[in-house]
C-alpha cells in the first residue's frame, strides 16, 4: 500500500455537522488544514442517489463519514455508492466511519421466518469495497463478527465518565448507575467501574414489542442520584417509564446517558415532560431542532474521539487506547 501524505475525509448527507467537526479536530491535531473532499451527493427525481467526487483520490487513504440513521435506507445507500465511486477511482483504502450503525437491533432471529438484517448490511458494506469499519457502541458486540474485515468499535462510556465526573463532582458518592434492562448490565457495569459507583438494574417484562407491562428495580436506589445508561433511545417510552419507577423507589433524581439519540416520534415531548432532570446523548446522529431546543437534553461531541481514532488507523497506532478515560482527557481538554 503506498504511503499517503494525509488521510482524506469524505461525507454523505447523514451528519455533515459531525463530519466537519472531525475535519476541524484533525486540523487542530496535525496543524494541517483538513477539509472534506469536495463531493456532490444528490438524488434524481425518482429518488436514485448519484455521487460525484471532484478531487483526485487515486492511491489515497479514504474515510467515509456516514451514520446510517434515519432515513436509514437512504443513508446506507449513500455510503455504499460513495464507496463504489472511490473504489472505481482507485482509492488505496476505504474506511467507513459509521458513528451510528443502523439495523444493529436486528442482530439475531427472535422468531421463525425473520431476517438477520445486521448481517445483510455487513455483507453489503463489504461487497461495496469498504476495507475497514469504525463505529461506536454497537447494539450487540457480536455484530463485529458479521464482517470479514476489521471493525473498530469505540465506546461512549469513557466520554460519559468524563462528563459525569465534571457534572457530579460534588456528589459522586451519591451517584448510582442504572441499567434499564438485564441485557444492558455489562454496559452499565463498565461505566460504574469507571466512576467507582454502585450498580442497580431495572427488570422489565414486555407483553409485545414497544410495550412494557411491568418494571421492577433490583437494588436500593433510595436517596441516590441515579444515572440510567443505554446505547439507544428511540421513542423514549421505556426510558421515561424506568425513570418514573426509579423515582417511586426513592431516588433523589434521575439522569440518563444514551450513546445514540434516535429520538423518533414522540420521544422529545416525552423526555421534556418526564421526571428525568437531564438526558445526555452524543452527536453520532444529527440532532433535530426540537432535540437541540429541549431544555433537559444535552449533546456531547464525539468529533475529538473519532478524529483521534481516524488518525490512529491512518498511522497504524492503537485504537483500543481510546477506551481509557485517561487517554481521552487530553483529547477533550477545554471541554471537560
Amino acid at each position: 500500500m503506498p504511503i499517503t501524505k494525509e488521510p482524506k475525509l469524505i461525507s454523505g448527507n447523514a451528519n455533515l455537522t459531525l463530519a466537519k467537526g472531525i475535519a476541524r479536530r484533525m486540523s487542530m491535531h496535525r496543524g494541517v488544514n483538513t477539509q472534506l473532499v469536495d463531493t456532490r451527493v444528490e438524488r434524481f427525481n425518482d429518488g436514485e442517489i448519484f455521487v460525484e467526487v471532484f478531487e483526485n483520490v487515486r492511491g489515497e487513504d479514504m474515510f467515509i463519514i456516514q451514520p446510517t440513521s434515519n432515513p436509514a435506507n437512504d443513508n446506507l445507500m449513500e455510503l455504499l455508492i460513495m464507496s463504489d465511486a472511490l473504489r472505481r477511482s482507485s482509492a488505496s483504502r476505504t474506511t467507513a466511519v459509521i458513528p451510528y450503525f443502523g439495523y444493529a437491533r436486528q442482530d439475531r432471529r427472535t422468531k421463525a421466518r425473520t431476517p438477520i438484517s445486521a448481517k445483510l448490511v455487513a455483507n453489503m458494506i463489504v461487497g461495496a469495497g469498504i476495507e475497514r469499519v469504525l463505529t461506536m457502541d454497537l447494539h450487540a458486540a457480536q455484530i463485529q463478527g458479521f464482517f470479514d474485515i476489521p471493525v473498530d468499535n469505540l465506546y461512549a462510556s469513557p466520554l460519559f465518565a468524563l462528563d459525569i465526573m465534571k457534572q457530579f463532582a460534588d456528589r459522586l458518592s451519591d451517584v448510582m448507575v442504572i441499567s434499564p434492562d438485564v441485557g444492558g448490565v455489562a454496559r452499565a457495569r463498565e461505566l460504574a467501574k469507571r466512576i467507582n459507583a454502585p450498580l442497580a438494574i431495572v427488570d422489565k417484562r414486555r407483553e409485545k414489542p414497544g410495550e412494557v407491562a411491568e418494571m421492577t428495580v433490583i437494588g436500593n436506589v433510595e436517596g441516590k442520584c441515579c444515572i440510567i445508561v443505554d446505547d439507544i433511545c428511540d421513542t423514549a417510552g421505556t426510558l421515561c417509564k424506568a425513570a418514573e419507577v426509579i423515582m417511586q423507589n426513592g431516588a433523589s433524581e434521575v439522569h440518563s446517558y444514551i450513546s445514540h439519540g434516535v429520538l423518533s416520534g414522540p420521544a422529545v415531548g416525552r423526555i421534556t415532560k418526564s421526571v428525568m432532570k437531564s438526558l445526555v446523548i452524543t452527536d453520532s446522529i444529527e440532532a433535530s431542532e426540537p432535540t437541540r431546543s429541549a431544555p433537559n437534553i444535552r449533546i456531547l461531541p464525539t468529533a475529538p474521539l473519532f478524529a483521534q481514532a481516524i488518525l490512529n488507523i491512518w498511522n497504524g497506532t492503537s485504537v483500543s487506547s481510546l477506551f481509557d478515560t485517561e487517554m481521552l482527557e487530553p483529547i477533550y481538554e477545554g471541554i471537560f
